[in-house]
């Protein structure tokens, strides 16, 4: 540059071109203009620092034109080097400048922590702040030292070979002018320097020589030196940068540990500290409660939430479990893993944990077993969720991850968003999940996660048009951009990405854009080596570093999760008391109906009524050991007499009956009463034991239905449980086989003790008889149909069969009245006769139709005579005892029923005590058991618990609880503020 300048003076002519240099990224000067060769000027600018030489005067008169030239040149040359000793000690200021601006960023972020005097030990002192600045010194005068050495750079290329030739030419007229110029005046030394060391460095050359071939080729040299040492020093400028990062990881995992110390503690000084940990969890507990409430998400459940949305396999479940900072999330190869809603309570606490809703346990997630057992757990319940052959439910899994520096959210994760049905799912499953994730996004204060594969082209995209007719001005909505480093890869304009981030590409707005990378794919990397890796990834990218498409506040998993629980917080603070009012002005109302339609109830719920109606049950049972021991034998005798007295006619009495003498009748019934006992008596026996306590239970019951303080509306369910209690309870094994040998030693006694014994069998054997003639009369008058007097007083007409039947039936009935002991069946004669006469009389009927009505004809007239042989009985006592009852009227069939009698109250007894001493006692311990279960069983409860009464106390009951978690939350938000 000297011997340039040396040249100048000699052609004793002043140049003075007006040159401008613009720097671009790189630092290299892209712009040359040419203005006016009057003025000089050079322009350097770098991140907004401008530093500009002013021109030379021109309004100075100059005697001597030569001198003048010269004075001129000179005075140029002093005015450069004042610029750049000027530009030297902006840089040393810029050094210091920034090395104090660095030290007020860090004391700024220490004093925004909050309690600042807990972490009083955590910073470094003020000889270590000062010895950082004079360390940042020190390099500023390093960079400044070996600049100082160096040429300017012409920078020829930038110039094109019309404007050289035209410069050569004036050079070549001045030159030697100049050079004797300068001989005269002296020499003037000069340095060059560039400024700003920071990158990007910025250079600019204020001449341009021209001097042939040989001069192109030693600047061309000399560019790619400098070229060389730029690049050097940005390399060493991003070592540097990566330092400090580093630095600033470890002071916020070391803020983690102490917060983590501190929240161990529970001292008073954390008390703030304390209100953001259970803050989020006191909002998840809302948000459950309003789940159960409303589980469509209607206009009552208008509370934010963060509700993760893509296309399958695009990244959701990463992204989130990158948040959750813990692989939580079953993984699979292509298939589709989520198949419900994962609702993702992030909160902050001492340990890394998560825990279920509906569950005590708590997973360490950092243990790979615990997380292993955490995902398998998600798994099954996913599983479990979707029923009768559905591909993805409804049903929401509800669980809590917490852990230190965590950042409090709620978060949502749907199913992905499929464009193809396989075979193997339900019919219906793409427009399912449609449905459920318009039905999350539609809630107008649900923050949007949208997530979309960078690596996939936005043509494939489904999930950004649904966001955008869900959020079309997107002012709830944050664009995720997963899987760049694919992209990087893959993609041939980068200005793609730039597109896609700035929100041009997609149809869709967002409040923000973020590009994130969530893994290598391999599903066994945990997060710290998965966080490392996209670190390592926008720090070396090219895409996302070096050329500078895309802010770094849009990069990382880390900045998501910051903006994700800024948006999710304001939303909250903004919505949270109108939805505490909404439910205020609901309570109201509900208050309102139930007075004026049940204004003497008390306002119980279904697990309040149930329990009421669970302790008037164990009342009734309790009431059963309060019968008396006769009331029981009563009814047991009553109900066996029920279920053996068509046996014992029909196949004990009747078929004796019919024998001749009296030792046949005895032998028969002897015989038959030995099968009877051995097989299907103390059998049946123990099914009436089991009906007679039913029906004392009932009893008992209806009973207390008759009290004024009876509510009917626990009726349909004491009957179920009574009913299920029924059908599981067994009776005592060993029951059966003890009343068996008391039943057969009973009935082998044939001998009456005494007159009141023999009185209370021809009782029992009257009243039985006159039971079953009642029956008898009432089946024949049903088959030969109303008599004369009931047609006339009923209006009534007997059927052409029935007329038949009354035509045999009078015919048959004159039989009998000529052979009263006429024997059970008819002959083959007696029918012929029989249908003969009746064939006269004009009725036309067969053998099976008069056999038809010949057994009930016949049934009551061997009733008639078996009553009136018991009316002659009454007083064969004494002959009985004397041996002589045959001689006189037979009482065989009193005996007989003596017998049963007998044993009808030696099992009546035995059952009464097996009910009293044990069975009682369990079918009480099996009704605690139904009950038990019917508890547990939220559908049973409202199948047995209906009426409006029941909706109206579970809404009020929902409403209340749902507005004091409200305000309570509200009342700790603002204890946050």
């Amino acid at each position: 540059m000297i011997s340039t300048v040396n040249k100048l003076k000699k052609t004793g002519m002043v140049l003075r071109p007006m040159v401008s240099f613009s720097a671009g990224a790189s630092g290299a000067p892209t712009m040359v203009k040419y203005r006016n060769y009057q003025t000089l000027t050079v322009n350097y600018r770098h991140r907004g620092i401008l530093s500009r030489y002013s021109p030379l005067n021109r309004s100075v008169p100059f005697k001597n034109p030569a001198l003048h030239q010269t004075r001129n040149i000179g005075f140029l040359v002093g005015r450069i080097l004042k610029g750049v000793l000027k530009i030297r000690y902006l840089l040393i200021g810029g050094a210091v400048g920034g090395g104090i601006s660095l030290q007020r960023s860090y004391e700024e972020w220490r004093n925004s922590l909050p309690d600042s005097e807990w972490l009083k030990d955590l910073f470094p002192s003020s000889e270590k702040v000062d010895s950082f600045r004079g360390s940042l010194m020190e390099l500023s005068s390093k960079f400044r030292d070996s600049l100082e050495n160096l040429d300017i750079d012409p920078r020829l290329k930038v110039f094109g070979d019309r404007k050289i030739s035209e410069l050569r030419a004036w050079f070549d007229s001045r030159l030697e002018d100049a050079i004797q110029a300068a001989e005269e005046e002296g020499k003037v030394t000069a340095q060059d320097s560039v400024s700003d060391v920071i990158p990007p460095v910025v250079k600019a050359e204020a001449f341009v020589t021209a001097t042939g071939a040989e001069k192109h080729e030693e600047e061309r040299k000399k560019t790619e030196n400098m070229q060389q040492k730029i690049d050097k020093m940005q390399e060493e400028l991003m070592k540097v940068q990566l330092k400090y990062q580093k630095e600033l990881e470890k002071l916020e995992r070391d803020n983690k540990e102490l917060r983590k110390q501190l929240l161990l503690r529970g001292n008073s000084g954390s008390a703030n500290r304390k209100i953001k940990k259970s803050l989020i969890d006191m909002y998840s507990e809302v948000l459950d409660e309003l789940c159960d409430y409303d589980v469509g998400y209607s206009t009552h459940d208008h509370l934010p939430r963060v509700v993760v949305v893509g296309d399958q396999s695009s990244g959701k479940t990463s992204v989130l479990e990158m948040i959750a900072q813990a692989r939580i999330f079953p993984r699979g190869a292509g298939e589709m893993m989520t198949r419900a809603p994962v609702k993702v309570t992030l909160s902050e606490g001492p340990y890394h944990i998560a825990q279920f809703k509906d569950s005590s346990r708590e997973f360490d997630l950092s243990k790979e077993s615990d997380l292993s057992d955490l995902r398998k757990e998600v798994e099954l319940r996913m599983l479990n969720s979707v029923k009768h052959g559905k591909t993805v439910s409804s049903e929401v899994i509800s669980m809590t991850v917490k852990g230190p520096g965590l950042q409090r959210m709620v978060l949502v994760d749907l199913p992905g968003i499929i464009s193809t049905q396989t075979t193997e799912m339900e019919s219906g499953t793409r427009e399912a999940i449609r449905q459920m994730t318009q039905t999350y996004m539609s809630n107008p204060n649900a923050i949007i996660l949208c997530i979309q594969d960078g690596a996939v082209d936005a043509e494939r995209s489904n999930v950004t048009d649904l966001v955008a007719q869900m959020d079309p001005q997107g002012k709830r909505t944050i664009f995720v951009l997963t899987k760049v480093d694919l992209a990087e890869e893959n993609l041939t304009k980068p200005d793609r990405i730039r597109k896609i981030l700035s929100g041009k590409l997609f149809p869709m707005r967002a409040l923000g854009y973020f590009a994130v990378v969530t893994g290598r794919g391999n599903k066994d990397d945990s997060i710290a080596t998965i966080k490392q890796y996209e670190e390592h990834f926008f720090s070396t990218s090219k895409l996302f570093n070096r050329e500078g498409l895309v802010p770094s506040t849009q990069v990382t998993t880390k900045n998501l999760s910051l903006a994700v629980s800024e948006c999710f917080w304001k939303m909250v603070r903004e919505t949270v008391e109108q939805q505490a009012d909404a439910f205020k002005a609901t309570r109201f109302n509900l208050e309102t109906e139930w007075k004026n339609n049940f204004p003497r109830l008390r306002e119980l719920d279904r697990n309040e009524l149930f329990e009421k109606a669970r302790g008037e049950i164990l009342d009734e049972v309790v009431n059963l050991s309060l019968v008396s021991p006769k009331e029981w034998e009563e009814a047991l005798m009553k109900k066996l007499w029920e279920k053996v007295a068509t046996y014992v006619f029909e196949n004990l009495y009747l078929p004796a009956a019919q024998s001749d003498t009296s030792g046949s009748f005895n032998t028969k019934i002897d015989i038959r009463l030995k099968q009877w006992a051995d097989q299907q008596l103390p059998r049946k026996s123990v099914e009436c034991a089991w009906e007679t306590l039913k029906e004392e239970f009932g009893r008992l019951v209806e009973k207390a239905k008759l009290s004024k303080d009876h509510d009917n509306i626990f009726d349909q369910l004491k009957a179920a449980v009574v009913d299920e209690s029924m059908r599981k309870h067994q009776w005592e094994d060993k029951a059966a086989e003890v009343l068996r040998v008391i039943q057969l030693n009973t009935l082998e006694d044939r001998s009456v003790h005494d007159k009141q014994q023999w009185d209370s069998a021809v009782q029992f054997v009257e009243r039985s008889v006159i039971e079953k003639l009642e029956v008898t009369e009432a089946n024949l008058n049903n088959l030969v149909g109303p008599s004369r007097t009931q047609q006339w007083l009923r209006w009534t007409n007997a059927t052409p069969e029935q007329k038949q039947h009354a035509s045999v039936k009078n015919e048959l009935e004159r039989l009998l009245f000529a052979e009263r002991n006429h024997p059970p069946t008819l002959s083959y004669e007696e029918l012929t006769a029989a249908r003969r006469n009746l064939q006269t009389n004009g009725v036309d009927v067969d053998n099976e139709f008069i056999r038809q009505t010949w057994h009930h004809v016949y049934r009551r007239h061997f009733l008639r005579k078996s009553l009136s042989r018991a009316y002659e009985c009454r007083k064969g006592f004494w002959m009985y005892h004397q041996g002589l009852e045959n001689e006189v009227v037979d009482c065989n069939d009193v005996v007989l029923f003596w017998r049963i009698q007998q044993m009808l109250k030696v099992t009546a007894n035995a059952l009464r005590q097996q009910i009293m001493n044990r069975e009682a006692r369990r079918f009480e311990k099996e009704i605690k058991e139904v009950l038990e279960v019917y508890s547990q069983d939220r559908d049973k409860k409202e199948q047995l618990l209906t009426g409006r009464r029941v909706q109206l106390a579970e809404e009020l009951k929902r409403v209340r609880q749902i507005q004091e978690k409200l305000e309570e939350f509200i009342k700790s938000l603002n204890a946050e503020k």
